[in-house]
């Protein structure tokens, strides 16, 4: 039953169609200055771990995480006040200008790196979590059309938050739940070890 559920789920993801952003990466540049604070002035978040990189996120991701913040679809103490006051233009714009930009790389935490490169490439078929890599790519490079977001080189302590969230439902922007059903079965253990692996895949 719950593979017939997870491929319904892909299958209506891949009927919605692509958001396109197609703003302008100049204009992006411009109002970027003010998530320079913390995503860095080129998307790469480097003060605090718990600030997501943005450089080479797609656009399509960017977009719909930005509208989620000003729908209240998805919220945060920083992002969500950030998010209301912009403009559907300057949302397309900061998707364009982010994404244009290279992410770096971190370094995978050495004794996380197995169990991690495990879980990211054959899931775990004892607890039901699906690899990773179906969704978000052999390199992490996910797929912009279904909006699955870029994660090779995203910092351990973010994704690993994000993970926990969705876990815990404190998250919930995810299609049709899929994040949060695979959170559910997974372990701390687990979501450290994929998380460190995450961050220093490319």
């Amino acid at each position: 039953m719950k593979k017939v559920v997870w491929i319904a789920s892909l299958l209506a993801l891949a009927s919605t169609g692509a958001v396109q952003a197609a703003g302008d990466v100049e204009a992006g540049k411009v109002k970027s200055a003010v998530c320079a604070a913390c995503h860095g002035a080129d998307g790469n978040s480097g003060a605090n771990p718990l600030w997501p990189k943005l450089a080479g996120q797609h656009p399509e991701y960017i977009v719909k995480q930005l509208h989620d913040f000003k729908a209240q679809k998805r919220t945060d103490g920083t992002m969500s006040p950030m998010a209301t006051p912009l403009t559907d233009k300057e949302i397309e714009d900061l998707a364009a200008y982010f994404s244009s930009q290279k992410r770096t790389v971190g370094e995978a935490a050495a004794d996380k790196v197995a169990l991690g490169e495990q879980l990211y490439r054959a899931g775990d078929s004892v607890r039901g979590v699906p690899a990773c890599s179906g969704c978000h790519g052999p390199a992490g490079n996910g797929n912009g059309p279904a909006r699955f977001p870029a994660i090779g080189g995203q910092t351990a302590a973010y994704v690993a938050k994000q993970l926990k969230d969705f876990r815990a439902g404190t998250r919930t922007n995810d299609m049709n739940g899929m994040m949060r059903g695979v959170a559910s079965m997974m372990s701390d253990e687990q979501i450290e070890a994929v998380s460190q692996y995450v961050q220093g895949l490319h």
